[in-house]
């Protein structure tokens, strides 16, 4: 069932929604980004404190999806899929710009600084420009945002990661569970700083091995990116149905798998972006180079490993460390899965964050917030044993819904 739902929300109206929308922000933001790389990039750091944000950001983006998502993509796509994703990420920069924007316009001024996030923009942004209450929206928002990371935050993270360990999964989960609980009852403080000390190692560890990797086998990068372009324009299924299912299956695979990893236009990060003190330019910046190192630079060195090594396997955790250690051999093994660990518990635990924000915008009962924290731990210490491809149909059927929503949003909130 589930199955049937997103081949019609992710093959078809995701990625048709996406690409609209996505060019019309690029239109109406006059691809900047694009044009002027090099001023963007100082307006990113013109700003005040708008890194310790990104990382919590980018917490929330750098997880399993960069590395076992693209895997995932490539093993039911294609090599193709690697093409839209990246397409994807490009076009999805101005959704991200706008929806960080947007959280920096309507953010509200709190004891402790700022707090925001889409809800807050749904709510106060159609009272404003229309007169009308939107609080119901903004409460269905919020619940969609703790769904999600009960599922793409907490479920495909752990359940991705314990596929791989040599520990039974129930000792794994209990230890991982623990982790985390000790992070988030120290509040936001504890989740942040954590964010802002693992996120810049991980991400600049992982550029580095993978570099070395492709680097080393330079030789064959053309022929690389050659299979990654044929394949993603391939029409040797055309009569399998419109479009062709080649394109089609990498389209889809391609571009729902790029938006689980950079979640631009899902609205998700802007609460984090929200707290930041830069002005909304600024911190939109920010956004666009949260997308461009999460997809374009992790995701693309990913999938380059993989596409080099030529390993297949039959899940997609398997594929990558396969793929890592026919290079690197033990080393490139224990490397990529301590990769995804950490990678997972950043996710895990700046998903917890978006998730309490949200419930915060539906009631400040700290009841509400206990039972939430109590349901979040039993989901890290269980969800080991819930069936992979279950968890990746929910997903999917989650971020797809949260994008289409937003982005209808982002679009009726543009002025």
């Amino acid at each position: 069932m589930l199955e049937k739902i997103n081949s019609v929300l992710c093959g078809a109206i995701l990625p048709i929604t996406l690409l609209a929308f996505g060019i019309y922000f690029l239109i109406k933001l006059k691809g900047f980004f694009i044009l002027h790389p090099i001023k963007t990039f100082k307006d990113v750091f013109s700003g005040k404190d708008g890194a310790v944000s990104l990382c919590v950001a980018l917490s929330g983006t750098l997880g399993v999806g960069n590395i076992v998502g693209v895997a995932s993509a490539i093993i039911a796509g294609g090599a193709g899929a690697v093409f839209w994703m990246i397409m994807s990420a490009f076009v999805a920069m101005g959704l991200k710009y706008a929806e960080v924007s947007l959280a920096m316009k309507y953010r509200r001024s709190t004891e402790d600084g700022y707090i925001g996030g889409t809800p807050y923009y749904i709510n106060d942004g159609l009272r404003e420009r229309f007169g009308v209450n939107g609080r119901g929206c903004g409460v269905i928002f919020a619940l969609l945002c703790i769904i999600n990371s009960l599922s793409t935050g907490n479920l495909v993270q752990i359940n991705a990661v314990s596929s791989s360990l040599p520990l039974e999964k129930f000792i794994f989960c209990f230890i991982f569970a623990l982790c985390v609980l000790i992070v988030i009852i120290g509040g936001g403080k504890r989740i942040r700083g954590t964010c802002t000390v693992l996120i810049p190692i991980l991400t600049f560890l992982y550029i580095f091995v993978s570099l070395y990797i492709i680097i080393s086998n330079y030789r064959h990068i053309p022929a690389a990116f050659i299979i990654i372009f044929k394949e993603a324009f391939s029409f040797r299924s055309a009569v399998s149905g419109f479009c062709g299912y080649g394109i089609a299956s990498a389209m889809r695979y391609g571009i729902s798998r790029g938006l689980l990893s950079n979640e631009a236009g899902c609205g998700t990060s802007p609460c984090a972006h929200a707290e930041s003190q830069n002005n909304a330019h600024s911190q939109g910046c920010f956004g666009i180079l949260e997308v461009f190192i999460d997809t374009t630079v992790l995701c693309t060195l990913t999938a380059l490993v993989i596409i080099l090594s030529g390993a297949v396997a039959d899940d997609a955790m398997k594929t990558v460390v396969l793929s890592f250690s026919t290079f690197l051999g033990k080393f490139g093994e224990y490397f990529i899965i301590l990769s995804c660990l950490f990678f997972a518990f950043a996710t895990v635990i700046c998903q917890y964050y978006y998730a309490e924000k949200s419930l915060n915008f539906i009631t400040n009962r700290r009841s509400a917030k206990i039972i939430f924290s109590v349901f979040f731990i039993l989901i890290c210490a269980l969800c080991a044993f819930i069936p992979m491809d279950t968890v990746w149909q929910i997903s999917d059927l989650v971020i797809a819904i949260m994008a289409i929503v937003n982005i209808l949003f982002l679009f009726t909130l543009y002025k």
